[in-house]
This record gives C-alpha cells, structure tokens and sequence, in this order.
C-alpha cells in the first residue's frame, strides 16, 4: 500500500467513525423519544484499481421489526378499545352504584317503602303523608336523572365518534404527505430514517382508533388497509364518513336510520354491522359499542323498571277510588312515546301538593272528592303491600320475579357486573399491550448502555486512523528532509 493509499483510507476511516458517532449520539439523545427506532450506520469497502481504497458510509438502517410492530398494533388496538369500556363503565358504575349500599335508587326506594309503612301506622298524620310523597318525588327524580345520565352519555359517545373520525381522517392525510415526502428522497439518510419514524407514529395514532395492516409499495410509500380489508389509503387518503347527531334521544338508534354509521368510499365499516368491513377494535369500536348496544340495554333496563313501578302502583285492587285503566300513584308523561319510560316518570299530580294535588288522597284514593276516616288504613296498606308483589319480568338482564325492591337492586348489581368485566378484560389486554411494547423496545429500541460500548469501539476506531495518518506525516517528513 502507497502512502498516498495509507493517507486515504485513514481519512476515509475518521470520515466513517464520525458519522457513526453522530448516529450514536443521535440514539442516546431520542432514548426517550415515543416511536424512536434506533439507527445505525452501513459501512461499504471502496476498491480501486482491484485494490482497497478505504471505506465509506453506505447509509442510515433502522432497526425495525415489522413483526413485533403490527403484533403491537393491533394489541393497541385491543387496548383502547377496552380502555374506552373500562372508564365508561366505571363512570356509570359510579353513578348508579355497583350494590344496594351504594345505590341512590335502592336507597330512595327503600326510603318510600319506608314511609309507607310509616304512614300505615297513623294513617291520620299529614306529615307522614307528606314523607310518602317527598320520597316517592326522589325516586322520581332518581329515574329521570338516571335516563338523563343515559341519554348524555349515548350523546357523548357520538360525538366521540366524530371526534376521533375527523382526527383518523387528518392522520390518514399526514400518512399521505409522508409518504410523497419519502419517495422524494434518498431513503437511506438521516432526513429519510426521521420520515419513517414520524409515519410510524401517526400510525401509532391510527391504530389507536381502529385495527390497521399496511402494504409496501414502491419507493418507500404504504398503503394502508383495516385489518378487514377495507381500504383507507391507496395512493391517496380516503375520507372516512360519519354524520354526528345533535340529540340522541331514547328510542334513537342506528337501526331505525336515525344514527350515522362509518363508510369508506360506499363500503360500511360501522362496528357491529353484518359486513365484511365492520371494524372489530380500536377506540372507534368502543364508541359504537356504547352508543348502539351497551347504553342502549341499560336504557331499557331502567325503563322496565320505572314501567315496574307504574303497573304495580296501577293495580285496581290497591284502590278502588281510582277508575280501571286510570294512572295509579306513578305515571308515563307520555305513555304512548315508547323508550324513555324513565325519563318521563312522574308522581300522580292527584296525591302531590306541588302539582295542585292533595296528600290525604293518598289514604282515602286517587278518585276521592272528599276526604275520608281518618283512621282507615286501607289503600296504604295497599300500597305498602305493593312493593312485596312478586312480578315477572322479561327484559336482557333481568328475567324471573321481582318484588320492587329486588328489582331496582336488580340495577346495581348489572352495573357493577359490567364495570368489573371490563375492568378484567381491560387488565389483561394492558398485560398483553405492555408486554408487545418491551418486546419491540428490546428490538428497536435504543439500550444506553449498548450505545456506549459502540461509542468506546468508535474510539478507539477513531484513534487507530488518526495515529495512522500521524505515522504518515511523519513518513511524508523524513522523506521531505531527504
């Protein structure tokens, strides 16, 4: 080898460790950083003349494991979605309470009960009578806020839907724009390993909302597809449709056609449809899952509770004042508009001061003009005895019989049931998510301690072509004083 030959290769070998260098610092620096792929540097042999001439950098490589990133993916799929259940859940768990000791509606049933029999006791008390009606106007008030909770959370979840609609249709553009920027240019740089890294973040972000895959096409671009086969780029971003509702009443739902559904370019991909396309995860899925199945069952529930209520009460055996087919102690506003009994239950106007009413129609019936003995505890121990009627119900969770207190427990304990399986399944779908997450660090990730060792092993790579090129100079000197 020439000293010409020597002197080259040194330099080329200083020009190579500084740009690993760079890459190493590069690493340390974006440890942290979410979505971070470590980078590396390609070395190639320069020959010239049959002889070699040096090295030089090849490019930037990726440490990139397709595999683990889509198992991941899709597992983070997984995880939003029982993640959206899971907080929804508990919320609502919340609210209604998830036992008898914890529920306000047991608990202001259990209240009117209690001032019934009361009542029985010294018919004659106005103020007694005037506890039956304070507690029977909570109980109301209970269910009518209870469907209230209902109705604000089905709206809440669609216009979630929107939300996360229009921020799915803004990162399928950024993956788009990504894409041109990477066919543009060398794939094998810096600027071009960063472009990756952001492209798999907004992917990240897409299958947050929905399961994804993606193809490779030419030129380093991606199509991407659900994981059904829907197509939501190709070329160009598709626009995913849904129309958001401004109110979501009871008895509103996706089957009549008074809710939007999701459609990419015609196709139906809303979750829980009977199509090929139907989303089966993400947060997209929980959404739907809440506002046309979950909230939906609970909304019935609590009408064929408050329904409950209004029959027993209803009975022409409790009084014989009051006209067969005439309201009893409780009524629908509205008995003819279906879902929503809940929402629109009422304490008979007759036995309720507040509505023009009187209590002591309470002891004497709802049909009496006049008031009656005193002292005749009938009708309330008629009412009283109500609440022990054994009645049969019918509705998805709720079969057999039920006396009125069972049943409203009844509401607690589906509450309670569904925050804790979706908490179990949100547990074990974390366990899983994490585990995907340390996998693919471990194998793309940066390892500060791995960087530091390349970093002594650069050193000294450095120092061993600097002392070359010493040893050159030193040639190129004695040979100048010849």
């Amino acid at each position: 080898m020439s000293i010409t030959s020597a002197l080259l290769s040194a330099r080329s070998g200083l020009t190579a460790v500084g740009a690993q260098a760079d890459i190493v610092a590069t690493n340390v620096a974006n440890a942290s950083t979410p979505g971070y792929v470590r980078r590396s540097i390609t070395l190639n042999e320069i020959i010239l003349g049959g002889e070699t001439a040096g090295v030089q950098v090849g490019g930037v490589v990726r440490a990139v494991d397709e595999r683990l990133t889509i198992e991941r993916q899709r597992l983070g799929s997984d995880y939003s979605q029982a993640d959206v259940l899971s907080s929804t859940w508990a919320s609502l768990s919340q609210r209604i309470g998830d036992d008898v000791e914890n529920s306000t509606l047991f608990q202001h049933m259990t209240g009117l009960e209690e001032a019934l029999a009361n009542a029985v006791l010294s018919p004659e008390s106005t103020t007694l009578a005037n506890e039956v009606v304070l507690s029977a106007n909570n109980l109301v008030g209970e269910f009518n806020a209870l469907s209230a909770v209902i109705t604000q959370e089905r709206q809440r979840a669609d216009q979630d839907i929107a939300a996360t609609v229009d921020a799915l249709n803004a990162a399928l553009l950024q993956v788009e724009k990504l894409n041109a920027s990477i066919s543009s240019i060398n794939r094998s740089t810096s600027q071009a390993a960063a472009l990756f890294d952001e492209r798999g973040r907004v992917l990240d972000e897409i299958s947050q909302y929905l399961p994804i895959q993606t193809f490779p096409r030419d030129s380093g671009t991606i199509d991407v597809l659900t994981i059904e086969g829907v197509y939501l780029l190709g070329g160009t971003a598709k626009q995913v449709e849904f129309t958001p509702t401004s109110t979501v009443a009871p008895g509103i739902t996706l089957a009549n056609g008074n809710l939007s559904g999701l459609t990419v370019d015609g196709t139906d991909i809303t979750p829980g449809a009977l199509t090929f396309g139907a989303v089966s995860s993400g947060s997209l899925a929980a959404l739907f899952t809440l506002r046309d199945s979950d909230l939906p069952e609970l909304e019935t529930q609590l009408d064929t509770m408050a329904q409950d209520l209004i029959d027993r009460f209803s009975d022409s055996t409790i009084d014989p004042t009051n006209p067969v087919g005439s309201p009893g102690l409780f009524l629908d506003t509205n008995a003819t508009a279906g879902e929503g009994v809940a929402g629109r239950l009422q304490l008979n106007a007759l036995v309720d001061p507040d509505q023009g009413g009187a209590v002591w129609r309470l002891r004497d019936g709802l049909g009496a003009t006049t008031q009656g003995p005193p002292g005749d505890r009938t009708i309330l121990s008629n009412l009283s005895d109500a609440f022990n009627t054994v009645r049969s119900i019918n509705t998805v969770g709720l079969q057999g019989g039920f006396t009125a207190r069972d049943l409203v427990a009844q509401l607690g304990s589906l509450a309670g049931q569904k925050r804790i399986q979706n908490e179990s399944v949100l547990s074990s779908t974390a366990v899983q998510y994490e585990a995907a997450q340390r996998a693919e660090v471990a194998k793309n990730g940066v390892d500060i301690e791995t960087e530091m060792q390349q970093l002594i092993i650069i050193e000294q790579a450095y120092a061993a072509n600097a002392r070359v090129i010493e040893v050159v100079n030193q040639l190129i000197q004695e040979l100048i004083e010849l």
